[in-house]
């Protein structure tokens, strides 16, 4: 088989893991350009309220996008997991398995925030203009919330039929035409926050049809063929998965949680900086996932293939480029503030400074959520979901108390060091956790060598 020779004969376990973490850093960069662009075409179309207001709609969105991470994450880990055992039927299952999930998870998200989406809005402390944009934006996503699981679900298990490339190519398609109906519907037709989901949710069936047509044709290692849906893999898929689920769960909440505190501490201002400073973030956040998207292929694929050595020296890889990566992002953002968040806005000298000051305050230890990002795939990668789960979990309650209590005593620098602070805390007590892992499959290793072992 052409997946597994790829991995098995890589002349080394950084060419094996670059060739599947260069598409996938290119993949996540890509598909996080959809926030992106939106947020730079809000900015300089519609302006402050703009931009408060898609800040509403992210903790939402983020639940729809941890549905297919889901899927894609945790039927990904078994595809690359039977390919390394060579299991055809199981591989197949797999597949037509996934795929299933996609639609299930798109019609209940529908449902969920068709039912629920003002409600949520309005906790978060949407009122007046903001609410009515917010809403607007969600109501149109919603509908369209299978297309954004599928989007999100179905690159990666390409990526895991042993074709990265192709992932990539899918997704990079999507993101063109995403900013060509941006700049149709937003710049010259004026279609408000409307348009741009819209142009999202156009732009996401563009590169669900892609991979879909991929899985029918004779590029695809797995062909998508007439199988039942099988309840063993969904429920393993599910368990893999829900890691990712977790993470946006966490991911969400706490964006809530932080639109309530700018609102009572602060201000529109505030809001439509901290969505700025959300969107410099996300381009370390999705290069990080991106990166260590990588590491699950050819990791899972050295589990089922008992690679133990590999699997360390693959992690030790991924740790130093995303956290090495993350300091020099820290220190670049330090250096020149004003330049990143004059690309959202120009004109608005208070959301300028507002936005300053939150990218030295709220980003200064933003490699560590790449470390976390890191550790939580890792996990699912060796079939430790409890630890995956715990990374996910652990990292949502323990931001919490912060949040909660620093803006008591400093105010809104209190709302923006929240992040920061926790993450070192966190970070503390996931690390050892990985490092005894590893340690665990170094001595597997050991074992190996042995005479009869």
């Amino acid at each position: 088989m052409q997946g597994v020779t790829s991995v098995q004969d890589a002349p080394s376990v950084a060419s094996a893991f670059w060739r599947f973490a260069i598409p996938s850093i290119v993949a996540m960069l890509v598909s996080g350009l959809y926030q992106v662009i939106d947020g730079f075409f809000v900015g300089h179309f519609i302006g402050a309220d703009g931009l408060a207001s898609i800040n509403m709609a992210i903790p939402l969105l983020g639940l729809i996008m941890g549905f297919g991470l889901l899927v894609g994450m945790g039927g990904g880990s078994l595809l690359s997991k039977y390919r390394g055992e060579n299991n055809q039927p199981a591989i197949q299952a797999t597949l037509v398995t996934a795929l299933c999930l996609v639609v299930l998870m798109g019609l209940l998200a529908t449902a969920v925030f068709i039912t629920f989406g003002q409600s949520l809005l309005k906790v978060q402390g949407a009122t007046g203009i903001i609410m009515e944009m917010s809403w607007s934006y969600v109501q149109t996503m919603s509908f369209g919330a299978l297309i954004s699981i599928g989007a999100s679900a179905m690159p990666i298990l390409v990526r895991n039929d042993n074709s990265p490339n192709l992932a990539t190519v899918f997704i990079v398609a999507g993101a063109l035409t995403n900013i060509v109906l941006d700049y149709l519907f937003l710049g010259q037709l004026g279609m408000g926050l409307k348009g741009a989901a819209i142009a999202t949710l156009i732009a996401q069936l563009a590169t669900c049809i892609l991979c879909l047509h991929y899985f029918m044709s004779a590029s695809a290692n797995t062909r998508l063929t007439i199988k039942r849906f099988d309840t063993t893999i969904a429920s393993r898929t599910v368990q893999l998965g829900s890691s990712n689920l977790v993470m946006f769960i966490y991911f969400s909440f706490v964006m809530a949680f932080h639109n309530i505190q700018f609102i009572a501490y602060g201000d529109t201002t505030q809001l439509a900086a901290f969505a700025i400073v959300g969107y410099i973030a996300s381009c370390y956040y999705f290069f990080a996932e991106g990166l260590v998207s990588g590491l699950q292929p050819p990791v899972s694929y050295y589990l089922g293939a008992k690679q133990y050595k590999r699997i360390t020296e693959t992690v030790k890889l991924a740790f130093s480029v995303t956290v090495g990566s993350g300091i020099a992002l820290v220190i670049l953002l330090n250096l020149f503030p004003g330049l990143f968040v004059s690309i959202f806005t120009t004109g608005n000298e208070a959301l300028l400074e507002a936005g300053k000051h939150g990218i030295r305050l709220h980003l200064i230890a933003l490699f560590l959520d790449g470390f976390l990002f890191m550790a939580a795939v890792y996990f699912v990668a060796v079939g430790k979901s409890g630890q995956a789960l715990f990374v996910s979990l652990g990292n949502m309650f323990v931001q919490l108390p912060f949040l909660f209590i620093l803006p008591k005593y400093m105010g809104i620098n209190g709302v923006w060091l929240a992040v920061p602070l926790s993450n070192i805390a966190f970070a503390l007590i996931v690390l050892p956790m990985l490092l005894v892992n590893l340690k665990d499959l170094t001595k597997l290793h050991t074992l190996q060598r042995k005479p009869g072992g």
